[in-house]
Parts: structure tokens; sequence; C-alpha cells
């Protein structure tokens, strides 16, 4: 796990390459390689890569990079991990390839060597990278299907510029601070910025499951190598549903341990997490250090994880590090959490102190549970997102009627703060996917922009935005059952804008690299149609036998609450959180007003 930058000055009158700015874009990414750094400029100083190392396979130096292919006809900068490396390795060593490293960088230069961007389809596992191909004499930039590592870049029209966070472009110099209003705008209604936005109208991300070219014309436009819908649509169940899950998911478990360094587990009170602590004991046999972070604010109640935790962790005989956070802890920590955080988001306290935890512990790899109600059908949309549409569906026919009910609605209930505002919108969207899931996750509804941002912001960032059109574009094709839309969505939209992009940021920011095995392309075709199958309701009981030794019962019994932390609180404690009134399920009151304070800051 690694940062990665380039700069390429692709136009035949840019100016070469500068190095200082190339340095100042690395130095930003010191945190996420705090093993090693190196760069590699072209000898007619056109095109320069850069990268800062954490060593986690193959710690030789040998192994650093920007490293260079046998034949000098590529140079690779690479951020993440290649699960499947050691059999693409053994293939290529059958066909005649020789290594110098036991890397699964050098297998990728390897494979690229033989297949070219067609080897993309033969990766298990997270990347972003940047690829110097001297025979075509083009940038080669590509991404993960499910977009667990970022990668960013900025085009002026001359030259190219990447990069792993969208803090490091800026801290070159050379990209422009304008705001993008669709950045701000797909902020407040959902928390994240979506993709391929971010909050620069300079910079967009290339979108997770897409590579793209950058030759002597420019950038080529991204072209998709994974589509989670169309997995879904082209996957098949098997003759036992129940039974080819499992062996998906132990496999990935398999798959992810893939280390020349310890690896830990991030343990909550759930199924998710404990499942995966439960199946690393019966791959590697020696029980991983499991992390739970515990908040002085729970302490003795319900949403206090720790005490279950502890109890998971006994079962399966792992080392348990609890480390309890108060609030003066998290005042301490703010500024550099604000710092860390590539782009606004109402989540990720939580992964930013269980990985400070985690490097306190001495790790340098934690697994982490995320993804798993996206695979299972864990999260109440499996069921409400379909009765919706059923409900609504006559009356999203005739839009007219929906948006006269929401005209008159939304300033009655902004007027008297009771209720949730959403409730103005469910006739006009209730009865669609993009409605719906908008109506299931949304912060702020479009309508209350103007009362957030500047009226003329709030309604060019609406427009550029076009939330319904790109959630609707990523049901197609269509994923064929109620239960796999909604995974699509949830797992197109909130895993990839907020739960993998904060699990990047704030794990990286320590050093640490998250990996997340019920995130996994390999395991959504292979399972993905056998969990849509099996139905909402019956995934996660699935995923709870993972583990060949049952979790405690009292895991499987406890209620789902999500993740619940005191950050909202302590913000307004601090005057740094707006009230704001109107809440509605899930994203509530405390929600609300943390993403009006990070709105407001990143707006001035």
């Amino acid at each position: 796990m690694c940062g990665v930058a380039a700069i390429h000055a692709w136009h035949p009158s840019a100016s070469p390459v500068e190095v200082a700015e190339l340095r100042r874009i690395a130095a930003r990414l010191a945190p996420r390689g705090p093993d090693g750094e190196g760069e590699w400029i072209a000898a007619d100083g056109r095109v320069a890569l850069a990268h800062r190392r954490l060593a986690v396979i193959d710690p030789d130096p040998r192994a650093a990079q920007p490293m260079h292919a046998a034949d000098g006809a590529a140079v690779l900068a690479y951020n993440g991990e290649i699960y499947n490396f050691r059999e693409l390795r053994d293939g290529l060593e059958r066909d005649g390839a020789a290594f110098r490293t036991r890397s699964d960088t050098e297998v990728l230069l390897a494979l690229f060597a033989r297949e070219g961007e067609a080897m993309l389809s033969r990766l298990r596992g997270m990347y972003a990278f940047a690829l110097w191909d001297a025979r075509r004499g083009a940038l080669f930039l590509a991404r993960d299907p499910l977009g667990i590592k970022p990668l960013y870049l900025a085009d002026d029209g001359w030259t190219v510029r990447v990069a792993s966070q969208v803090k490091a472009l800026r801290a070159g110099g050379r990209v422009s601070a304008a705001i993008e209003p669709a950045g701000l705008a797909g902020f407040a209604l959902f928390g994240a910025v979506p993709e391929p936005f971010t909050l620069l109208r300079e910079v967009r991300a290339l979108p997770a499951g897409h590579a793209l070219w950058v030759d002597e014309r420019g950038p080529g436009a991204p072209r998709r190598h994974f589509s989670i819908a169309r997995a879904y649509a082209e996957g098949a169940p098997g003759d036992d549903p129940g039974a080819t899950a499992l062996d998906a998911l132990r496999d990935s478990v398999r798959a992810h341990l893939v280390a020349d360094v310890p690896v830990g587990v991030f343990l909550s009170a759930g199924i998710d997490s404990g499942a995966l602590l439960g199946a690393m004991v019966d791959v590697a046999g020696t029980p991983p250090t499991a992390v739970t972070i515990a908040f002085d604010a729970y302490a003795g109640s319900a949403d206090d994880e720790a005490p279950l935790a502890a109890r998971v962790a006994a079962q399966y005989g792992a080392p348990h590090v609890v480390r309890r956070v108060d609030e003066a802890e998290f005042r301490t920590d703010l500024p550099r959490i604000l710092d860390a955080m590539d782009q606004p988001s109402i989540d990720g306290f939580n992964t930013w102190f269980a990985a400070k935890a985690a490097r306190e512990a001495g790790l340098k790899v934690a697994l982490s549970g995320v993804g798993g109600d996206e695979l299972c059908g864990g999260y109440p949309s499996f069921r409400d997102l379909p009765a919706a549409l059923r409900t609504f569906g006559l009356a999203g026919r005739v839009p007219l009627i929906g948006r006269a009910v929401r005209a008159l609605l939304a300033p009655a209930l902004a007027a008297t703060g009771r209720g949730s505002p959403k409730l103005a919108g469910l006739l006009e969207w209730g009865g669609t996917w993009p409605g719906a899931w908008m109506l299931r996750r949304g912060l702020f509804m479009p309508w209350e922009l103007p009362r957030i941002l500047p009226r003329d912001v709030a309604a060019e960032g609406l427009r550029r935005l076009r939330w319904e059109r790109r959630i609707a574009a990523s049901l197609q094709p269509d994923p064929g059952s109620d239960f796999a839309r909604v995974a699509t969505l949830e797992s197109s939209h909130y895993l990839r804008d907020t739960l993998l992009r904060d699990a990047d940021w704030a794990s990286m920011a320590h050093g640490l690299e998250l990996r997340t095995p019920w995130v996994d392309a390999r395991l959504l075709q292979r399972a993905g149609a056998a969990f849509a199958a099996l139905g909402a309701g019956r995934g996660k009981a699935l995923l709870a036998q993972v583990p060949r030794t049952p979790l405690p019962a009292e895991v499987g019994a406890r209620a789902k609450t999500g993740f619940q932390t005191p950050v909202a609180a302590w913000l307004q404690d601090m005057g740094k959180a707006p009230s704001v009134r109107g809440g509605g399920a899930p994203a509530g009151r405390g929600s609300r007003a943390l993403a009006a304070m990070l709105l407001a800051r990143e707006a001035t």
C-alpha cells in the first residue's frame, strides 16, 4: 500500500515536468508510504513518476518503486495489493519470465508486457497505478474493480497530473483551487462527494473499474473493465447458493491474508468483523491481533461495543486491543483529521482512531469487515426500497403530482421543523430506484440546498451533478432482481463514495494498509447471485457461519444499529457544528449538522 504520483506533459508545446512540483505532490503523500520514496523522470523530461512506499510484500529495497520492467519498456508506480500475484507469477515463469524480486509490482510489469491492458481481468486485489509504456509513448492509468483504492487526475489541456489524493495534487501548486459546484451539491445530498467529481473543478476521480490512456492527444475516455451490475446480471447462484457463498467467503479471507508482515483485524460487536476474525483463525491457525474502538461517552450503554467485542476475541483466542477515545483526544486530533480527510465526509472518524490504535499496536496491515452489509443484504434498504417502489410506483409515473405535493409540503415541514424533509418527496421519488435510494441515503434534499449553499451554486451544482441520471446509470445492465438492484446501488454509491474512501484516507494517514475481504470482485462474481437467491435476511446469518467455531450467540441476536460515534455531539459542544432542524432516518440531525459544518468549511 502506497502513494503514487505522475505528471505527463502530453501536449507538444507543454513545458517539461517540473521536478519540484512532483516532489511537492509526493511529499503530501508521505503518510501513505513511510518506508521509502522514489522518483523517475524520463530522459526527455516529458513524464515523471513518484512513489511513497509502505512495505508489506517483499520489503527488500530491490522491490522499491517506481519499478522498471526488465527490458526497460515500462515503468510503474503502484498503490495496492494483488492477492493472486503468486499464482500469476507461477504462470509467467512457466512461460519463461524471470523475476528479480518477490514483489507483486514486478508481476504487474511482467503481466503487462505479456497481455497489455487485458491483464486487468486477471488481477485479484485492490489497486490504482500509473504505468509509463515507452513503446506506445503513453501513460496508462487503472483502478481496481470496486474502487477500494483512489486515483485522481487533473488535465489543463497541456499536462496531466495524477495522484492518490486530491490534496496532493493541490500541494503541487499547479492545480486550480476553483470549487466544483457538483462536488459541493453532491456532498450536501449524500454526505460524500460522488465520483467522478471532487471538490475541485479541475480534478476528477478515475472511476472505479476503469482504465484510461494519456498519449500525445491527451487523456482518452475512461474504459470500463468491471461492472457491479453486470456481475449480478451474469452471475449464477449454483445448485446450492448457501454452499457457493460460504466457499467464496472463506476463499476471499484466505486471499486477503497474503503478506510478509503480521495482519490484524478491526473488531466491532457485529457479524461482519466477528466472522472475519473467526475465518482468519481458521485459515492462518494463529489468532491475529484484534483492535476495537470504544468511546468513553458510551461506556456502560448499549452503544459501547467493547464488551461484546471482547467476548468475540476471547472466543477465538485473539489478543485484543480496546482503544478508548474521549472528547479531549478528539479535540486534539481534529485538526489532523480534517487535514487528512482528502474530501469531506460525515464518516471515517471511527476508522481514524482504529487505524491509530492498530499502528500503536505495531501493525502495518489490518482487515476490515466493511462491505458485508452490501454483499449479504444487511441494510434495511434491501426491504425498504422494493417496498417503496411497490407503494409509490404508480405516482412516480405521473411526476407532476409528486412535484406539486412536494412544492406544498416542503415549506411547511421546513417552517415547523417537525418530521423529516424527505416526507415531501415520497410521491415524487419514492416510485423510482434512484429516487427511493436518495430518500433512503440522502442527507439534505435537493430543494434544501439553496438554504445551505448560495442559490446559484446550488442550482449549478445540481445541474452538473445530474444525480438521478448518475444513480440510474449504475443499474445498467439490469442486475436482475430487487436484491441485486439494491446491492448494486449500495455498492456503487454508499460503499464506494463513503465507506471505502474513508477507509483509505483514515487508515493511510497512519501508514496502515486496510484490506476488505467482503469487498472483492472475485467474491462478488462467485457469490453475488447466490446471496441474491438467498434474499434479504438470510445472507448475514450465512456470513455468521463462515468461521468453523461459531460466533457467540449474542452477536447474532444483537439488533443492527450501525457503528455509533459521539462526533456530531462533540462538534456541537465545540461550537463547530450548527444545529440543523429536521432529521429523518437513517441520516438524522447529527449527520446533517456535521455535513453542514464540513460544507461551510469547504465552501470557504
